[in-house]
This record gives C-alpha cells, structure tokens and sequence, in this order.
C-alpha cells in the first residue's frame, strides 16, 4: 500500500476532495444548507432534552461536524445530537447529582470525552463486530421504549406542568396524572401547532424546513402577542459567539460513575449511525464503508464535543435521510452545514430570545415518534417467539427500569441467546436420494435410503466445550432408538473444532469402538483437518476412514484424489 493509500484509509477526506468538483458541490451545497437549517432547532432541543442549556446543542454540531467529515467514511452521515444519545446523557449526568449547572456542564464534556475513547480505542483495536451483540430485535425493542420514555418527558415543556427528571415509564405517568389538571392551555396550543406543521410541513414540499417553520412561528407569535408575559416559557437570552475550549473531569470517581452509561451511548450510538450509514451506502456505492474507521471518525467526533462545549454526538436517522434527499455527495455537505450553525451563533442567536419551549418539545415529539415499531414485534409474534420474547423484555426493562438497565439487559439476552443457539446446533441424519450421490435430512425429505446399520450424522456448526453435551445426548438417543454397528460423520458444515471438543470427540471414538461401532469422517475442511491431526483423531479413526464426501464413506470408495486428501491433511 503507498503512503497515499495509506493516507487515504485513515483520512477518508483524502479519497473524495482531490476529484472534488462543481458537480458535487451543487448537491452538497443543497444538502448542506438544508441539513443546517434542520440542526438549528434540533441541535437546541435535543440540548434541552440531555437537560443542557439550548446553546450547547449548536455547540455540538459544529467541530463534531468537521471532525467527522475528515475521519468518517461514510459521505452522507450527519453528525450531531440524536433523542436517544441525549437523554442516555441525561441520565447518566442526573445520577451523579450535579450541584450546579457548571457541574453538569462538566459532566457532559466529561461524558462526550469518554464515549470519544471508546469508540476511538474499538476503532484502532478493530473491534467494530462488538456492536454486533445488539441484536435488531433488542435494538428495537430499546428504541421503541426509549421514544416513549422521550416523548413522556417533554410532556412538562408541552402542557406546561410539573414532572419528574426520571428515565421511568410509570413515574412520570402517575406524575401526569396528578397535574394534568393543571395544564396551560397557551403553551399546549402552541405545541400542538409546532407538531402538526413538523408533522405535516413534509407534504408542501420533501425540502420544506418543518421544523424551521414551526420555530419562526413560535417566535412571531410569542413576540407579537407577548405571549411570555401570559405564561408561555421562552429560551431567553442565548449567548452568541463560538464555542470556546473546555476541559472534561479527570475525577475517578466520576469516571467510574459515567463509565456505564458512556459505553451504552458509544454501543448504541454507533450501531444507530452504522445501521443508517450503511443503509445509505447501499443506494450510492461509490465508496466503501469502513466500520473500524466510522468508530474512529465518532470517536474523533466526541472528543472534539468534549473539548468545545459540545455533549455526545452520533450519527441521526431523520438528518441523514433528509442530507442524501437534498443532494448530499460528499463530506462537504457536512462541512457547510457547520459553516451555516458557525454564521448562526456568530450573528443570529438573537433571534432565538422568544423561541417557546414548547415548540422545541414539539421537535423532539415528531422526531421521536418514527422509532416507536408496532410492526415489528407483530412480526416477531408470528414468525419468531424467541426474538418476540427478546424484544419485549427489552423494552418492558427499558421502560420500567430504566435506560442504562435496559440497554445491559438487552445485550446480555442477546449473548445469552447466541450462546444458547450455539450450544444447541442443527444436527440431521441423512440419507439418500434415490438415483443421486446427494444426501439430505430424513425429518425434512421422504423416501430417502437409509441403511438398518449405518447412520450417516451431519453438524451443521463449530463444535466447543459449550455444544459438546447437547450433541453427545442427541447421537446417544439416535443410537438408543437403531443400533448401528457404523458412524459416519459429515463434517462438511463444521468451521471450527476447539480444544475441549476435540479431546471429547476423541474420547467418545474410543467408545464406538469399544462397542464395534465403525467410525468414519467426511468432508472435513482445512483447519478442521489441522485440529484432527494435532489431537491424534486422525490415527485413531484410522487414514483410511477419512472420505471426501458421504458417498465414497459409504461405498469405501479409495482413490489417487482420496490419498491425496489424506496426505494434505497430516
């Protein structure tokens, strides 16, 4: 590889601004501008959501932005503060009991620099299958859980009543119950007006600035009517200026405290942003998407929040949907979407004085409101109840205890069910099609040759230590059920052979052939072959009980290609 490939792989930007051009730039100056718009109202209400002053969500697309545009691979992605991302920090900050909003603060760039660590420490160790753990149905049942865990909590902002700071369901449910009486007409009429025109804004026009729209209008009415003097809470004074620098704690025992909740953001965060990117990727194709190198370029991302007064950040489902829309093509869009957010904290933060927070709660409804999936549980229930079972105590222990717990929860169910899948592996005994060389399952085909002595056994799977006892107990009942006198082994479909599995199998070979039982192996791969050999299984079945398919095992069938097999595996 030469030293400008090498380049190349670790700063993406390499790749696509040499052949940079007009054409591209038309798209992504569209995408850009576009995106940017949207970032504004998101970046503030996202930034109330993690319980952050409005400010620092525009702070957190700024140099995440940039950063991300040089490290990323993927030419679509917008960067930025994401619902699930921010009320993960929430929580994770709210328990550590800040004392101040300067503490707090510093809770946050402490957080965002930690989910920078690791995601750039996985990037470097290559570790990006880890997010492969989070199966789709724990995802979406964490998700979904966490939307209505969101969404019930800008209630407050929206009707204008008091709740709880709580990441669970049923908290903040009995809260509303007690106070919805309380409820400020005003505030909930703007609410529900910023709602339908996010909602419903997209029909006037795909490019139509929604969110943009509802927060002018916000602003004119609270400004033309004095609408703040009857009630309606407004952002007030919103500092104007770029970020400056600022230092994350070094504190152990806030790191200690933060460590859980930043691994979930970085795990989530990275499996919500690869999970878009690559979906995006699939419709371009004139680039390759790079896991290990999307962890570095979101990793690179949260530390350059935590040292400019940004919080975590990731990759956003509806942003990066509506950026490839408007013609993103590059990196570039990404760049000039924080151009715009730079203009706006430079000359424009004015404006936002008279922003209700009700029309910002109704940015994080609608947002929010696409990740809750009825179809796919419903799916699940018919097809497969193992995952059903899966998705639902995701999202039961989300919604009841909590946002951290419910992510852990999920991640062990999915390594529990992994290992148990591959503690049970698909085991078949085969026969004949008449007239064939082929063999298939006996439970799955009719009118198969069998033979009253011989059973041929497939394992479909690696076999270790944790599968050795479930396959030995199947093959006893089988014996139990016909007694042989010989056992042959397809072992076409077996990848992997560990240590444990093969001192078993040797020792269960001793058994058969104390009991006259034949043993005969076929279709072995490479490595399969290089296990054998080390364990002595070779020479304990014998050379010349080694085939290359079932057919020959049974036929006894010896031949120069045969001899040959059996030389390459010594």
């Amino acid at each position: 590889m030469t030293i400008r490939q090498r380049f190349g792989q670790a700063f993406p930007i390499a790749e696509w601004l040499p052949q940079y051009n007009k054409t591209l730039l038309s798209g992504d100056l569209s995408a850009g501008l576009t995106v940017g718009v949207m970032l504004i109202p998101q970046g503030m209400a996202y930034a109330m959501l993690a319980g952050l002053p409005p400010i620092h969500g525009l702070y957190a697309v700024t140099i995440p932005l940039l950063v991300y545009a040089m490290l990323g691979t993927s030419r679509q992605l917008a960067v930025g503060p994401v619902a699930m991302v921010s009320l993960l920090a929430a929580a994770g900050i709210g328990a550590l009991e800040p004392q101040s909003t300067g503490d707090y603060l510093m809770y946050a760039f402490t957080l965002a620099f930690l989910v920078g660590i690791i995601q750039l420490g996985m990037g470097i160790l290559r570790m990006g299958f880890v997010v492969n753990f989070l199966s789709h149905p724990v995802l979406s049942g964490f998700t979904s859980a966490a939307a209505i865990i969101i969404g019930l909590s800008q209630i407050k902002h929206l009707f204008k009543i008091d709740l709880p700071r709580s990441e669970h369901a049923h908290e903040i449910l009995w809260a509303m119950a007690h106070n919805i009486k309380d409820i400020h007409w005003l505030t909930f009429a703007l609410g529900a007006a910023g709602i339908i025109i996010i909602k419903y804004g997209k029909k006037i026009h795909k490019q139509f600035p929604a969110p943009l729209a509802a927060v002018v209008l916000g602003i004119v009415m609270v400004s033309a009517f004095g609408l703040d003097d009857r009630g309606v809470v407004v952002l007030g004074e919103v500092p104007s200026g770029l970020p400056g620098f600022s230092m994350p704690s070094f504190d152990g025992s806030a790191w200690a405290q933060l460590f859980p909740v930043a691994l979930a953001i970085s795990l989530v965060g990275f499996a919500e942003s690869f999970a878009v990117a690559k979906a995006i990727q699939q419709r371009h194709k004139d680039y390759d998407l790079r896991p290990n190198q999307e962890l570095i370029g979101l990793g690179a991302a949260n530390l350059g929040a935590a040292f400019f007064q940004g919080y975590p950040v990731t990759g956003g489902f509806s942003r990066t949907a509506v950026n490839d829309q408007a013609g993103a093509k590059t990196g570039m869009a990404s760049i000039i979407s924080a151009a715009l957010i730079v203009l706006t904290l430079l000359f424009l933060t004015g404006l936002f004085v008279n922003l209700p927070s009700a029309i910002l709660a109704a940015v994080v409804l609608v947002a929010v409101s696409g990740l809750i999936d009825v179809k796919e549980p419903m799916n699940l229930w018919k097809k497969d109840r193992t995952d059903f079972a899966m998705l639902m105590t995701t999202f039961l222990a989300t919604l009841t205890l909590g946002i951290e717990a419910g992510i852990i929860i999920g991640m062990v169910l999915s390594l529990i069910t992994v290992i148990y899948r591959a503690s049970r592996p698909h085991m078949a005994k085969m026969g004949r099609i008449p007239g064939t060389e082929t063999f298939r399952n006996i439970e799955r085909f009719d009118n198969l040759e069998t033979d009253e002595n011989r059973m041929v056994v497939r394992i479909d799977g690696a076999l270790y230590f944790a599968n050795t006892e479930y396959i030995r107990s199947t093959l006893q009942r089988w014996m139990n059920d016909k007694p042989i006198n010989e056992l042959i082994f397809d072992f076409s479909t077996v990848p992997h052979i560990d240590s444990s599995a093969a001192h078993t199998l040797h020792n269960w070979i001793d058994e058969w052939h104390q009991q006259d039982i034949n043993v005969k192996i076929s279709g072995t791969h490479g490595p399969v072959r290089d296990i054998f050999n080390t364990w002595n299984i070779v020479a304990q079945v014998g050379e010349n009980q080694f085939y290359l398919s079932v057919n020959d095992a049974i036929k006894g069938h010896k031949d120069s290609k045969h001899q040959e097999y059996v030389l390459e595996s010594r």
